[in-house]
């Protein structure tokens, strides 16, 4: 008869693996920790509005406000002060701005061409990301041109070239196409080329998916009351996952330095398999409805905010991603300089 496996439960002989020794201290934590969050992975989507002086605060979105220029330029320094390398800008556009084709996009004088202006004056050395898509500036609040309720492919990515090159005339460092048409990262990719602006980087939203997430932002940017039907024959499937990777293969082909997995949290699984399979900059959107479930938990007492924040952001960074665009940003900034 052989002898049974010896059990590591066998204590005349010791235990010989116990992980808990290098949990037993802080210090000893900090050593094996397999990842890091500092201020350098995050991006703050920031919201421009018209006026002088201006916040107004996002009612779905607890301490989120609509920044005039001034204060999207004070919130630029704010950011560098903090090391956040990077703004996301998005506008809210007023309602007689808008009309069906999204022209107001084209405009070398809306909101976010001279946010983009006054930031890169002021401060300069903050990257900043702009919004490719035309559902902050289009009376039917999608991303895109309609003939009846068909988004046309086409004719929306040619208006989207003029859009890009419009934002990198006015200081956008990389335009972000969120809009999920076909073939577009090829076409602005060679219309930033052709007017030279070589060195402008493009982060495809690759795999943005028809969720539910994202209502709060919809509210900051004022599509949510004029939205005409869904986004489903154009943003992804929440139920596939190898599409992503079809998606993400696309943009980088056509030329995207880095791609987008949007929302965040639900989609940790996209992340690791495009980091995974592709080992490019990877980043991830924590939308508006994941800031404000944890928003309204801390708010009613449900969780601590705070450790509950840092540990969402986290799970970004173990999960592949080399940044995430959250609105918690400033604040968990703050956090990690104070224990750095």
């Amino acid at each position: 008869m052989t002898d049974s496996p010896r059990s590591p439960f066998d204590l005349s002989l010791g235990l010989v693996q116990r992980p808990r020794r290098n949990r037993k201290t802080d210090w000893a934590r900090r050593l094996v920790r397999e990842n890091v969050l500092t201020a350098n992975d995050l991006i703050w989507p920031i919201f421009v509005v018209e006026g002088e002086n201006v916040r107004t605060p996002v009612a779905s979105m607890p301490e989120v406000e609509r920044l005039s220029v001034d204060q999207a330029v004070a919130a630029a320094q704010k950011a560098a002060d903090l090391s956040i390398p990077a703004l996301a800008l998005f506008p809210y556009t007023e309602p007689d701005l808008r009309d069906p084709n999204g022209s107001e996009a084209l405009n070398p004088e809306n909101l976010v061409c001279r946010a983009c202006r006054a930031i890169k004056q002021a401060v300069p050395q903050i990257g900043l990301i702009t919004d490719a898509a035309l559902d902050p500036y289009t009376s039917h609040g999608h991303d895109g041109v309609m003939e009846g309720e068909t988004i046309l492919n086409d004719e929306t990515v040619a208006i989207l070239v003029e859009q890009a090159l419009n934002q990198a005339r006015a200081g956008a460092d990389v335009i972000a196409p969120s809009d999920m048409m076909d073939g577009r990262i090829g076409a602005i990719r060679a219309g930033l080329d052709s007017e030279g602006f070589d060195d402008v980087q493009i982060m495809a939203y690759s795999a943005k998916y028809a969720s539910a997430f994202y209502g709060p932002f919809r509210d900051a940017i004022g599509t949510k009351a004029v939205l005409v039907g869904d986004k489903r024959t154009y943003q992804m499937d929440p139920a596939n996952s190898d599409e992503a990777l079809r998606e993400v293969a696309l943009d980088l082909e056509q030329g995207a330095d880095m791609v987008m997995v949007k929302p965040g949290l639900p989609y940790l699984d996209i992340i690791r398999r495009v980091k995974d399979r592709f080992a490019i900059p990877t980043f991830a959107y924590q939308v508006s409805g994941e800031y404000a479930m944890i928003k309204a938990a801390a708010l009613n007492g449900w969780l601590d905010g705070d450790k509950a924040m840092l540990e969402s952001l986290l799970a970004f960074k173990r999960a592949g991603a080399n940044g995430i665009l959250t609105y918690f940003a400033p604040k968990a900034a703050e956090m990690l300089k104070k224990s750095a």
